[in-house]
């Protein structure tokens, strides 16, 4: 998905130099260790969008006995690049760190759509957001079923395509029909969304809704977010100053298919702790 900038276009941009030269340094910070897991095991989960399909999985469990409380993790367009996996791994170290269960949950490989080929079109953008809500419904039904996690307590994160997921899948509507009636995600985190995934600026929630974006953004920008407000559950929308899109992936900031996208650290370090406090707030 993402493609390392040639040295003639970061002489000619300031900032995409200046975040080049800090990379090693910003990375550094974003991957501080975190205590140890217990467990980090390859799983399949069978899709109910695709008869015989099983999605790719990794399950990320934090030492210690009992039920703890879990999130499931949604890539982007680009699916499970390297980059976007140390990204999701660092979110699946935080979070495994502060007592929850990671589901890192891969939708593309299976079905032949890595590669950033997604990213490509809208047409497989718009078929990806289908299917990828019942993944993400799929991926909420294989952790109630483990007898270490707190079935009442699971947690949604999305990036990009996967944060317009993780934004249908927190609205009443869908909940209503994928899991038929049953209780929907304690809450749902949605980083730089298209949010007019939603078909409406004010939405019925089943799930407390957060959304994280990058001002500079131009790729999906923030400000359909903003104009957004929702019935039945709470809606926070944060915009950081100076972060582009896919602020949280361990890149330099370059254009990739003609779209502002790389690190951020201090986006990237806001973002956790904001996810973290918006979790306890609604375990």
């Amino acid at each position: 998905m993402f493609r390392i900038p040639s040295l003639k276009y970061a002489t000619k941009k300031p900032l995409i130099h200046l975040r080049f030269a800090l990379l090693a340094l910003a990375t550094a910070a974003f991957f501080v260790p975190a205590p140890a897991m217990a467990k980090v095991q390859a799983v399949s989960i069978p899709s109910t969008s695709n008869s015989g399909l099983s999605l790719n999985a990794h399950l990320h469990r934090p030492a210690g006995g009992g039920r703890a409380p879990a999130v499931v993790l949604m890539h982007g367009c680009g699916g499970w690049q390297p980059a976007v996996r140390k990204g999701l791994d660092a979110y699946a170290r935080f979070l495994v760190g502060n007592g929850f269960v990671v589901l890192n949950v891969d939708s593309f490989g299976p079905r032949g759509n890595q590669g950033g080929t997604v990213c490509q079109s809208l047409n497989r953008l718009s078929a990806a957001r289908r299917y990828r809500t019942s993944d993400a419904y799929d991926a909420l039904q294989f952790l109630r079923a483990q007898p270490f996690v707190d079935a009442k307590s699971v947690f949604l994160i999305g990036q990009s395509n996967g944060g317009s997921v993780a934004m249908i899948a927190a609205m009443e509507r869908t909940r209503r029909s994928q899991i038929g009636g049953q209780q929907g995600f304690r809450g749902v985190v949605a980083l730089y969304p298209w949010c007019g995934a939603t078909g409406s600026r004010r939405p019925n929630l089943d799930s407390p809704l957060l959304i994280l974006g990058g001002a500079l953004d131009d790729w999906v920008p923030p400000r359909e977010c903003q104009r957004m407000t929702a019935r039945g559950r709470e809606l926070q929308v944060r915009v950081y100053a100076n972060a582009a899109h896919s602020f949280d992936v361990p890149v330099p900031v370059h254009r990739y298919l003609g779209n502002l996208v790389g690190y951020s650290p201090s986006a990237a370090r806001d973002a956790r702790s904001e996810i973290l406090q918006f979790f306890n707030t609604h375990m």
